[in-house]
């Protein structure tokens, strides 16, 4: 696998590269890789990594899988390349961030403008097999992404991690809330949205906090 990492993160996830289950990680990926379409391009599969140095991060925002249709996944949870149709969920965020921060939204669903104030978006499974949803799950990802979310609690206080869906907030019930401001509703997905998760004003409140504790706040 080809890690395309900056060295601050090559640094502090230096001991999770030497561990068996990333050995074996790395060549289910190269394999599923070479035989089958897989998303997001190789490129950008640490792209959530890359685009948020450690020292920088302010929110994480957690998903789950990467999309897995033609041209959608590109590194950041939720997130698509512009010219991409905006899926259901992120439709879901910006009807959110609307009502609660009063914003238009967007035009296009690119999420990097966010990873470059300090938001990571971070999948727990960082690679999916092309129209099979979860097909890359419990390979080692997971371990993965759980090292880097205790690698970044464990060098900020004042993090805010929003945990959106029972997926997420059980993978993030490890964080400390007495440390970090932990943000939890229903998932923006269709199927879920409106039991919880339209209304919770996580942005405004988000926002709140990195203010209150001195930190700059997102322009969602």
């Amino acid at each position: 696998m080809n890690i395309r990492l900056r060295d601050e993160w090559k640094s502090l996830l230096e001991d999770e590269f030497q561990m068996p289950y990333f050995t074996r990680l790395t060549a289910f990926v190269k394999e599923e890789y070479a035989s089958h379409t897989c998303y997001p391009a190789g490129a950008n599969i640490f792209a959530a990594l890359e685009a948020c140095p450690p020292e920088q991060i302010r929110v994480v925002i957690l998903g789950q899988d990467p999309y897995h249709g033609p041209g959608q996944a590109h590194g950041l949870c939720f997130s698509v390349q512009e010219g991409v149709s905006i899926p259901p969920s992120l439709v879901n965020i910006f009807k959110e961030i609307q009502s609660d921060m009063g914003t238009v939204p967007p035009t296009n669903g690119n999420l990097m403008r966010w990873a470059e104030q300090g938001v990571l978006l971070l999948n727990a499974t960082l690679t999916v097999r092309a129209h099979q949803a979860g097909s890359h799950q419990r390979k080692g990802w997971e371990l993965f992404t759980d090292a880097v979310i205790r690698k970044v609690a464990e060098m900020h206080q004042g993090i805010v991690f929003m945990l959106w869906g029972n997926y997420a907030q059980k993978k993030g019930a490890f964080i400390s809330e007495q440390d970090h401001l932990v943000l939890k509703s229903a998932h923006p997905s269709p199927l879920s949205a409106y039991q919880g998760f339209l209304g919770c004003k996580h942005f405004s409140k988000c926002n709140d906090f990195l203010q209150a504790n001195g930190k700059v706040p997102i322009i969602w």
